[in-house]
């Protein structure tokens, strides 16, 4: 098994070598002639007969058997929170746990280890799931009364028990009455529930809903027993459902119509972060984490500090970051800064020699404009293979156009375009559609897929990436943002802060508009985004800090083989990159996370 550096060094050399001769013998001895092939081959076919002997971990097939079954599974049960759904998972969960542990782990190699303690780590976290997720529905009970007469109907359907009709209108008429009891309680302000239990309640209604009109579909129309005896009971409840869910949303959560949802959130608790924190291999507390991160703030600080300096306004860095927001693409021309910018990250990587950027993943990338109503919730550019350019529109106030032009400067989109494209996202996320794909099934962890990209942003300052106290300003308004993410984020999640105070938060201490720090808060907090998703970035950045001053500033690697061994891993927490990158970190099957990186 070749350890880390040769693995990076030998990816190195299979890029620089010419494929022809690699593939010319066998074709020359099935009896292709030498002229059938282009004297000009493309180059961006790569080097065939590396690609067949490239070494991969024997448990590969183990975790694809496994993504396949569980993905199986999910689609079968289907209905979020029913009692069904959470005892099959956790049968499955539980048996593929047991017959993992039979392996015999010390005769793995080492991307088999890794598999093993990747694949141990989501079937414990997919068990942790399944309690958080018990402790969800008793805390909603109140709100879905009807819930578990749904759940009992819509597994009878998916084993395809015909209902009796009599029995089916029964059944429907109880949850009526059930959730017409739950209106009436609600009068009284004691029995009033939270803004976020209502929030989480209303949505799982609607999931809910959108099950039984399946249910209705299945019946109505084709069993005339059936049809005949629910259609009027089925009509109500539907009705009854929508109106009970539009209840919540507005005079519990507080939605009105034709305004944005208000930001209302979920928090985890530290019992959930610690298990969360777990799963990502982290092991440090939150409260050590959000000290890291003021940490950095302050050292941020300082450099914003020296920036403002230079720049003619002092220490008044806030002064500083304003000023320099004011330099910004004109109207209808923000596009050609990004394809300008984007060039020029290419260009620097290529020519220093720091990463391999494949022909075809500098070909293929692409642009398209944000619509006005997404960057209510992504305020920046959004990246991978197509960058989602962030910029006004003529759906949007004229306050709000001038925002977006600040928010997106022209030195805080240098900093972001290469994160977004290359070397930052777009080149992670074609390496992952290439080497070791099956580890994409077992984790989307943001400590990686974010971590990368904000490397990026660590590396290139240490580089002097930014030339001119502005460009500085600009990429020191991202690492700003980014430390504050940990620090909102998490207090956020602990229950000691609410939205407003992170939107506050965030104009205070980094300098947003007030509208992309709205737009930033409630991305962060709408469902879209695991709760340790905002803290991912910095962190995951300053691991793989640690990881290349291990490894490249020692001289045990270059800097083009560290990051195209990163990339070739695939996703997965930083600590298990680092114990494939560096073959004298130990491997156990208890493996518990202990790699302080933040030291």
């Amino acid at each position: 098994m070749r350890d880390g550096v040769q693995l990076a060094d030998a990816h190195i050399r299979a890029n620089r070598t010419c494929w022809w001769g690699a593939v010319w013998v066998p074709l020359m001895l099935l009896g292709v002639p030498r002229g059938a092939l282009s004297q000009q081959p493309d180059a961006t076919v790569p080097d065939l007969a590396a690609l067949a002997l490239r070494p991969t971990s024997e448990l590969r097939g183990v975790v694809e058997r496994w993504s396949a079954d569980h993905g199986a599974l999910q689609r079968r049960y289907s209905v979020e929170y029913s009692p069904e759904r959470n005892a099959r998972l956790r049968t499955f969960h539980s048996a593929w746990h047991e017959q993992l542990r039979a392996l015999p782990f010390e005769r793995l190699s080492r991307d088999a280890q890794v598999d093993y303690l990747l694949l141990a780590s989501r079937l414990q976290h997919e068990l942790a799931d399944l309690d958080r997720n018990q402790q969800l529905i008793r805390e909603m009970s109140p709100l879905l009364p009807f819930a578990d007469t749904l759940f009992a109907m819509l597994e009878d359907r998916r084993q395809l028990i015909r209902p009796e009709p009599s029995h089916a209108a029964r059944r429907i008429a109880a949850m009526q009455v059930a959730l017409d009891a739950a209106k009436l309680r609600m009068g009284e302000v004691s029995n009033r529930p939270s803004r976020v239990i209502a929030l989480r309640a209303a949505e799982t209604m609607a999931d809910l809903r959108r099950h039984y009109q399946a249910w209705q579909r299945f019946h109505m129309g084709y069993d005339p027993a059936i049809t005949w005896r629910i259609a009027e009971p089925t009509k109500r409840f539907d009705a009854a459902m929508e109106s009970w869910q539009k209840y919540l949303r507005e005079q519990i959560v507080g939605q009105k119509e034709g305004q944005d949802e208000p930001i209302v959130g979920d928090p985890i608790g530290a019992a959930g972060l610690a298990a969360d924190l777990r799963h990502e291999m982290i092991p440090y507390t939150p409260a050590e984490l959000i000290a890291i991160a003021e940490r950095e703030y302050a050292f941020l600080e300082s450099e914003a500090r020296r920036a403002s300096r230079e720049m003619g306004f002092g220490d008044d860095w806030k002064a500083a970051m304003e000023r320099s927001k004011d330099d910004h693409a004109e109207v209808g021309h923000q596009t050609e800064t990004v394809r300008d910018l984007a060039r020029e990250a290419i260009r620097y990587v290529e020519e220093n020699n720091l990463v391999t950027v494949p022909p075809l993943a500098r070909e293929i990338w692409r642009m398209e404009m944000m619509p006005a109503a997404q960057q209510k919730v992504s305020p920046f550019f959004l990246g991978g293979e197509v960058i989602q350019v962030a910029s006004p529109t003529d759906g949007m106030s004229e306050p709000e156009k001038l925002m977006a032009l600040r928010a997106n400067n022209l030195y805080g989109s240098r900093a972001t375009v290469q994160h977004e494209l290359i070397p930052g996202h777009h080149l992670q996320g074609f390496a992952a559609a290439r080497s070791n794909t099956h580890r994409g099934a077992l984790t989307r962890t943001p400590f990686y897929v974010e971590g990368w990209a904000l490397w990026w942003e660590l590396f290139l300052w240490d580089r002097g990436f930014a030339r001119t106290p502005q460009e500085r300003m600009g990429m020191l308004f991202w690492r700003m943002h980014r430390a504050a993410r940990i620090i909102f984020s998490l207090r956020f999640h602990l229950g000691e802060w609410t939205p407003e105070e992170a939107i506050d938060f965030l104009v205070d201490k980094v300098g947003h508009e007030r509208a992309s720090a709205t737009g930033e808060v409630r991305r962060s907090f709408n469902g879209s985004y695991s709760p340790l998703y905002q803290a991912g970035y910095l962190l995951g950045g300053m691991q793989l800090r640690a990881l290349h001053r291990d490894l490249v500033s020692s001289g045990r690697m270059t800097d083009r083989a560290f990051h195209d061994a990163v990339l070739e891993t695939g996703a997965m927490p930083i600590e298990m990159v680092r114990a494939l990158l560096d073959p004298s970190v130990p491997l156990r099957r208890d493996h518990a996370p202990s790699w302080r990186f933040a030291n």
